[in-house]
């Protein structure tokens, strides 16, 4: 009888295949590119390789407009910035039209209506938000019912280093993000947990657990993208039925006014107008940065806040502190953040106002963390 091996396909497949010759791939500028690169000076390069484009600009949050790109002979795309203060930024490209990612950069900040890279450039400008060798505290994902959406709704919470080795209650800090963001924005471009680690670490501010919900909430199409009177109401119950009763149910904080704060940026600084004044029990700490009360909506705003406003003696005892901040070319600093400090001014309402160097920009609302968190919970 004839001896016969048997083998199967797969292993014949596979023995075939490894003694064919492969196919070389051929090299490209791709391979080896780097961007961004940041230069000892402070400068910093960008590039993509995009040999069939016929042109390729950059957006970021350093720049006056768009930049253009200039094409090498091997089909590399790049741009060199002037030097740069030592911070975060962010950046995309726009390539035949279309907006690109960065691929040689893995550093990204989501959003819901866009994504963009980001990049810093260090120095001691930056120190407080930069990962410095110190005690961290931890920034968790968790996801909870939303019975004003019907759907599972995410949010990050900032627990102070040493929080789960311990029993202490802590204040609690409602920290909102702008349009576009989702509850990534602030621990992301942000930068929020290395600000809080790094004051911490300096005993510049109290422990405080940081709430940061995803304030960006469905609306019907053909609705603005921010300043949604019907979005920032759903907000507002959101907040208020879900997110605060969670975070009290669920940890260790110190459930009463004095030990609750507030603040948002542009979108969440709306959201933080219809939600503090309206309930005056539940804030003794409020922040309105790149954001305010537009001369048209000053009428409506002052009737829906009247015990807010009518009654400055009682407002005045119960909220600690009151800090409106924004960029000098904010578009939004004439129009809406100087109109409600006269608002609350003609009212006898105290507040704190700060006008900084700087545009609309996540550059500005570091830094207007970084203050206003110092001032919290004293």
């Amino acid at each position: 009888m004839p001896f016969r091996v048997l083998v199967a396909p797969a292993l014949l497949a596979a023995a075939l295949f490894a003694q064919s010759p492969q196919p070389q791939r051929t090299p490209t500028p791709n391979d080896t590119l780097v961007s961004p690169e940041v230069a000892p000076d402070h400068r910093v390069t960008f590039r993509i390789y995009a040999p069939k484009a016929s042109e390729v600009t950059l957006g970021g949050d350093f720049l006056t407009g768009r930049a253009k790109l200039e094409k090498d002979e091997k089909g590399v795309w790049w741009f060199t910035s002037e030097p740069l203060t030592p911070d975060f930024y962010n950046y995309s490209f726009l390539v035949d039209g279309v907006k690109t990612l960065d691929p040689k950069n893995p550093q990204i900040k989501p959003g819901t209506t866009s994504n963009d890279n980001m990049f810093e450039v260090p120095g001691p400008e930056a120190a407080f938000e930069d990962t410095l060798p110190v005690p961290h505290g931890e920034v968790r994902i968790v996801w909870y019912q939303s019975s004003t959406l019907d759907a599972m709704r995410s949010m990050r919470i900032y627990t102070p280093p040493g929080y789960d080795g311990g029993t202490a209650r802590y204040p609690v800090f409602y920290l909102l993000h702008g349009g576009g963001d989702d509850d990534a924005g602030w621990s992301t471009m942000g930068r929020a947990g290395f600000i809080l680690d790094n004051l911490l670490a300096a005993k510049k501010a109290k422990p405080m657990i940081v709430v940061m919900p995803n304030g960006s909430m469905p609306r019907p199409a053909g609705a603005p993208a921010v300043g949604n009177a019907g979005a920032q109401d759903k907000f507002a119950d959101e907040l208020l039925k879900n997110i605060i009763p969670y975070v009290e149910k669920n940890y260790r904080v110190l459930a009463n006014r004095e030990n609750r704060a507030i603040a948002g940026l542009s979108m969440g600084g709306g959201q933080t107008l219809r939600v503090a004044p309206r309930n005056p029990d539940l804030f003794a700490y409020i922040g309105v940065w790149s954001a305010g009360v537009s001369a048209q909506a000053t009428a409506s705003f002052e009737e829906l806040n009247s015990a807010f406003l009518d009654h400055p003696e009682k407002t005045n005892r119960s909220v600690k502190v009151l800090w409106i901040g924004v960029g000098e070319k904010d578009p939004l600093a004439n129009t809406s953040s100087k109109n409600l400090v006269a608002v609350l001014n003609r009212h006898g309402i105290k507040n704190e106002f700060h006008e900084s160097p700087g545009a609309h920009t996540w550059i500005n609302w570091r830094h207007y963390l970084n203050d206003y968190a110092q001032l919290l919970f004293r």
